[in-house]
């Protein structure tokens, strides 16, 4: 009845827990990919959204137009290199700023609201919120803060320590592209041209300056309201340098308020810059423009896709990059 010599024989318990433990460690042993994701904060930094919302709604408060820069801020940062708050950079020994890029360079603004956010998060949660991740809950709020949708953010990008002030030109887009320009770029960024004419309508509120729309309030073209561009023409010169920064809001209508007025003003030639009337000039893109202007639901819904979507461009996880202490310089 005695086990046979020189054979043993584990309890059917221990040779049980003798698998799960090998199981366990099997799966410990695979790595885990890191991926952004709407609760990154709610352990490490609970009061991180609060902080921020309250900040955005100040500085929109203080002044409308902020919330079109920090949209705007959000967009040219993901364009370049990936959402990393690269953008944010100043020049230094080893960093040419992406600032400094035509596309930026006297006209992207905001950087000093999100100093200000990250200043207030770093106080209640040192090193622990990215600026790329403060770049993008800024942008949602900042919608919200004039009656725009509001979407789920995932969480979880790191900063850069490098910038991208060579790609700048190459991949943001110019007020005087054309639409197979436009669709191209946002193509490369994973983006369809849906999601291209979707955010497009955040020029529902800014402004843009005069030496951005000038050609076109001046060429005297079939796709501008001639009214409009007289109008227009009252704050802007038509010789270079005279009046080149003074600003006219890209919705006349609304200038002010987060609505699909932007695309009504389009299919009226009433289009600010040339990047703008090209979605709804005869094109691919004319249908979607419709669509927009008669149903504010479908544009709000999409804005807010598109919006996600973007954000997930290319973003530093895991170990990659760092959390600045401050968000102009690396660490």
């Amino acid at each position: 009845m005695g086990l046979a010599a020189g054979r043993s024989r584990l309890p059917s318990c221990v040779s049980h827990a003798f698998l799960v433990v090998a199981g366990l460690f099997i799966i410990a042993s695979i790595p885990c990919e890191a991926k952004l994701s709407s609760s990154f904060y709610n352990k490490t930094c609970p009061n991180a959204l609060t902080t921020i919302r309250t900040a955005i709604r100040t500085a929109v408060s203080r002044e409308r137009r902020m919330a079109a820069s920090l949209i705007r801020l959000h967009f040219h940062d993901c364009f370049v290199q990936g959402c990393d708050a690269s953008i944010l950079l100043d020049d230094s020994a080893t960093i040419q700023s992406e600032k400094n890029a035509p596309n930026n360079n006297n006209s992207v603004r905001g950087y000093e609201v999100i100093d200000d956010v990250k200043s207030q998060v770093e106080s209640i949660c040192p090193g622990v919120v990215s600026c790329a991740d403060i770049l993008a809950v800024a942008a949602r709020d900042a919608s919200v803060a004039v009656g725009g949708p509001t979407w789920a953010l995932k969480l979880g990008r790191r900063d850069s320590t490098t910038s991208g002030l060579s790609q700048a030109a190459a991949n943001l887009p110019s007020f005087r592209d054309g639409l197979d320009r436009l669709i191209s770029l946002f193509s490369t960024k994973g983006l369809s041209t849906r999601d291209m004419v979707a955010l497009s309508g955040s020029h529902t509120i800014g402004q843009a300056r005069c030496i951005t729309f000038r050609d076109r309030i001046y060429d005297n073209g079939t796709n501008i309201d001639a009214g409009f561009a007289s109008t227009r023409r009252r704050r802007c010169p038509v010789d270079n340098g005279n009046g080149d920064d003074n600003l006219a809001a890209l919705d006349l209508v609304t200038p002010n308020s987060f609505d699909n007025n932007y695309f009504k003003n389009l299919i009226q030639r009433k289009g600010l810059l040339q990047s703008d009337q090209v979605l709804f000039n005869g094109g691919s893109t004319d249908s979607i423009v419709t669509e927009y202007s008669k149903s504010p639901s479908t544009f709000s819904s999409d804005f807010a896709a598109a919006m996600v979507k973007m954000g997930d461009i290319e973003p530093l996880l895991g170990s990659a990059g760092e959390i600045r202490k401050v968000c102009n310089v690396i660490n």
